[in-house]
């Protein structure tokens, strides 16, 4: 038994759908707005509350009318209106960037039970791409919460759906877990993605700092992808971390060749590129993954 949701949800089909992802699109920035006080404050400890926003130069308060996502960043050519300070371009960069992936997360999903819980999903793991790729940091005020929200969804969605949902869960019903209730099939499935998903980047951790004597992969980063497996599935999760692998070894060469020298123990901040491989798994994986299935048939 399900909970069905269609006598209480609203038709959309009334609802032009550019206005639909124009208000998705809106929502988007506003939260990116938002996620910039969690990027700027979260490491250093503070508030995310309270005080409300101020030039960190000057400390002038912001006043709402200067707070406009995007725009008023453009209004003011980038600088804060009192001190005239340059204002960083990370802040709109944030904004439009949440902003389009609310977007696309909205075209993937439609007006779905989905879409709440894989918005969710997006939004902790831009916070926490752009907190690593600022602080080399991925904060545990996210990640612990963030394996929370995975487990709630993970029994909520084929509950409130009543479908198997995750990518994972088909093959996984027809298989070993085959007569098991959905809920508690899901729940396992979750399970074994965030085993995959953190367990398997801890291994490569603790296998290369016995061999090279080198910490190459912060527990950050497990937590990360703990938070990520549970939610994306073991077959998502593994497609993470091949994109978050490969999207980090292009950039390191990159910036290597730039740099004009060959130094293996060049750090970079993981947990951006596996951020970058979680949207991806999310919005396009389970088409990478059929395609790629289809190539041995």
């Amino acid at each position: 038994m399900h909970l069905s949701l269609t006598a209480i949800s609203p038709d959309i089909s009334l609802v032009p759908q550019p206005f639909f992802y124009i208000v998705v699109g809106v929502v988007g920035a506003i939260i990116g707005s938002f996620l910039n006080v969690v990027i700027h404050r979260l490491p250093r400890e503070e508030s995310i509350v309270l005080p409300s926003s101020k030039c960190p130069s000057c400390g002038t308060a912001i006043a709402f009318y200067d707070n406009v996502p995007v725009l008023s960043y453009l209004m003011l050519g980038g600088r804060c209106r009192k001190c005239k300070t340059h204002i960083s371009a990370r802040y709109p960069a944030v904004e439009a960037l949440t902003a389009l992936l609310f977007v696309a997360t909205a075209w993937h999903d439609g007006f779905s039970v989905a879409l709440p819980f894989d918005l969710l999903f997006v939004t902790a793991v831009t916070a926490l791409l752009f907190i690593d790729a600022e602080h080399m940091i991925l904060p545990n005020a996210i990640t612990y919460p963030g394996m929370v929200f995975a487990l709630v969804a993970r029994l909520a969605l084929p509950y409130l759906t009543g479908t198997p949902h995750f990518d994972d869960l088909p093959m996984l019903l027809n298989g070993v877990l085959a007569g098991m209730p959905l809920w508690a099939a899901s729940l396992i499935g979750a399970l074994i993605g965030a085993l995959i998903g953190g367990g398997s980047l801890w291994l490569m951790g603790w296998t290369w700092e016995k061999l090279r004597g080198i910490e190459a992969m912060g527990l950050g980063d497990v937590k990360m992808m703990f938070m990520v497996g549970a939610y994306l599935g073991w077959r998502l999760t593994i497609l993470n971390i091949f994109l978050g692998v490969l999207s980090g070894s292009i950039i390191g060469i990159v910036l290597m060749a730039r740099q004009g020298k060959r130094n293996m123990q060049m750090l970079l901040p993981f947990g951006v590129f596996l951020g970058i491989g979680a949207i991806a798994a999310l919005l396009s994986g389970r088409q990478i993954v059929e395609w790629y299935a289809g190539q041995f048939r």
